[in-house]
């Protein structure tokens, strides 16, 4: 591994830190060398909050040392004033020597921006180290830019005999509570999570994060008639929740009835989430609502958890196709995530 990859692989590491916290921004992490040696690091912590830069340079304890330095960044500085002042244009006021990017930004308001003002006040910049590494990192904030909808992850609990309810809806409990709190763990790194009219009516689900710490989603439910009553927990205005119909628009403290006007299809959900800047949705079920999302191919990741139970006959778990990204074992549940060819 050269010096270059080094650090980089460093600002990836503390870019990690703010993993559930910054959304709709990416993360980054930044790395300020001098001589060989690490100066001052920092990373985006919260979103409206310092980026990357900003932090890493209020490390470093002599600033004057800045300007022999080289700034390592796991994401193109930004070039534009948005809830803070634009990066590039610090690294060019602090006169920093080099600055090295892992990946190019996709928003078309930084897209290359960065780097040009950059090399317009004499920096030498050099992209794409481990950028492999940093779009993967960031491939919400990357799919969110490119495709303009959500990253989508399917998850589901099946049988060991292939079914994710039994013939009444009931679902509990197929994974066991080691499998769960990692669903929980999940929840907490995402920004929305959505669950059919079946699973809100039979599972009384809160999809909120208890078994592990951190933000809670937005919940979305579907239900086309309003048929759902408003005393399940999706509706208690514990969190902000989104529901979407073909009744009315109407809202209230933490709670939104969305109309949809072209149907009831799964393009139409993701392009309003796309305009709310909701970066990234799990789905969560029922199966009805997951071969929604597999059949017009808008899904990125499934996460599927199989457990030791077995029903005989029920409701039976979605078909899915695709490379199978990792494969692990958790206390008896099998846990495959696959990734969409």
């Amino acid at each position: 591994m050269n010096q270059d990859e080094l650090y980089m692989r460093r600002a990836i590491e503390l870019a990690e830190l703010g993993s559930g916290y910054v959304s709709p921004n990416p993360m980054v992490g930044c790395v300020i060398v001098h001589q060989n040696k690490i100066i001052g690091e920092g990373y985006h912590q919260v979103y409206g909050g310092p980026h990357a830069e900003p932090n890493a340079i209020q490390a470093v304890e002599d600033p004057s040392l800045l300007s022999e330095s080289t700034v390592y960044v796991s994401l193109e500085p930004c070039a534009h004033w948005g809830k803070t002042p634009p990066c590039a244009n610090l690294l060019v006021d602090k006169k920093v020597k080099k600055v090295v990017i892992g990946a190019v930004d996709s928003n078309p308001l930084v897209g290359g921006k960065g780097i040009q003002i950059l090399k317009d006040a004499g920096i030498e910049v050099i992209s794409g180290i481990l950028e492999k590494e940093v779009r993967e990192q960031n491939k919400r904030f990357f799919t969110f830019m490119e495709k303009e909808r959500p990253y989508v992850i399917l998850k589901w609990a099946q049988t060991w005999d292939g079914f994710v309810a039994r013939e009444n809806f009931d679902s509990k409990w197929i994974s066991n509570s080691y499998s769960r709190q990692i669903v929980h763990k999940w929840r907490s790194e995402e920004d929305a999570i959505l669950v059919g009219t079946s699973t809100a009516k039979y599972d009384n689900p809160k999809l909120n994060v208890r078994d592990w710490e951190g933000r809670n989603p937005v919940r979305i439910v579907l239900d086309r008639n309003l048929s759902l009553d408003e005393g399940l927990y999706l509706f208690d205005r514990s969190q902000h929740t989104l529901c979407y119909n073909q009744v009315r628009s109407e809202k209230s403290e933490n709670l939104e009835w969305v109309k949809l006007t072209d149907g009831f299809g799964v393009e139409e959900i993701l392009e309003d989430l796309y305009q709310r800047k909701i970066q990234s949705l799990i789905v969560e079920g029922g199966a009805k609502v997951l071969k929604s999302f597999i059949e017009k191919e808008l899904w990125d990741e499934a996460r599927v958890f199989t457990g030791q139970i077995q029903f005989g006959k029920g409701i039976p778990a979605p078909l899915i196709k695709g490379k199978v990204l990792a494969e692990s074992e958790i206390m008896g549940d099998r846990l495959v995530v696959r990734i969409k060819d």
